[in-house]
């Protein structure tokens, strides 16, 4: 019985360590790949691998495109617009991510998304603007978007704009079951800095993500909210997000 107690005892303080632990790994591993995601979207600019107007200059890409999962967008000379790529010719080589960046998953809307190590990441390119709002364009989810796709990629709401699609992404990360597989939310994106936002509410859980505009804020010499700007909504600096939450910067 008094082995039994001590093991009990053991038990009870080592489960929830080693609970907090896998969390704490899964949020390290979370802000890793969103950082990853960053140097793969500047080097697929960079290499011009993409370029939907043809003008000469490189665009963003999705998760199945930089993983060879998808074969990546193309200018249609025929309809003098974006088009969609086809395999194998317009398979990226050599691919930038491993292949299972390009297991594409849906949520109920059809935008695609991925899993990895507990939690859900989706990276969100920009339409054209109208007015001053630039929206989000998803990644599409298995055999949705312009194309019938299968891989996933372009966006389910049609093709991101070529022009933004050059200077403008951004990417989400949550958890896959809040406060079991994670707690806090993730956010980057072109600027390269990386927010967070505790979820204590178990606002983002699940297939349930952040909106493409959450992270962002109203920039105050305009008024524009609702939009994929270079402006964050921070809390440090009183500065609103459009989600309501408070976003904050991730220490390096």
């Amino acid at each position: 019985m008094i082995v039994v107690a001590i093991i009990a005892v053991i038990a009870a303080i080592a489960v929830p360590k080693l609970f907090s632990t896998r969390l704490s790994a899964n949020e390290n591993a979370a802000v890793a790949t969103l950082r990853a995601i960053a140097q793969a979207q500047a080097q697929i600019q960079a290499s011009c691998a993409i370029d939907t107007d043809a003008d000469g200059s490189g665009e963003f890409a999705y998760f199945a495109e930089l993983a060879g999962q998808a074969p990546a967008r193309k200018f249609d000379p025929a309809a003098f617009a974006p088009g969609v790529g086809v395999a194998p010719d317009d398979i990226l080589k050599p691919k930038i991510f491993a292949t299972g960046f390009g297991d594409i998953v849906a949520n109920a809307a059809g935008d695609g998304m991925i899993e990895r190590q507990g939690y859900y990441f989706q990276i969100w390119l920009p339409s054209a603007a109208v007015g001053e709002i630039i929206t989000g364009v998803p990644e599409a989810g298995p055999g949705a978007g312009p194309g019938g796709s299968d891989g996933g990629a372009p966006g389910g709401a049609g093709f991101p704009d070529p022009h933004n699609a050059e200077i403008i992404w951004c990417a989400y990360a949550w958890p896959v079951n809040a406060s079991k597989t994670g707690n806090r939310v993730f956010f980057i994106d072109h600027a390269g800095e990386v927010l967070q936002f505790h979820n204590r509410g178990a606002a983002y859980d699940g297939l349930a993500g952040p909106n493409f505009d959450a992270a962002y804020g109203v920039d105050p010499a305009i008024g524009i909210a609702n939009s994929i700007t270079t402006f964050h909504g921070i809390a440090e600096l009183g500065i609103p997000s459009n989600d309501g939450n408070l976003w904050s910067i991730v220490g390096n």
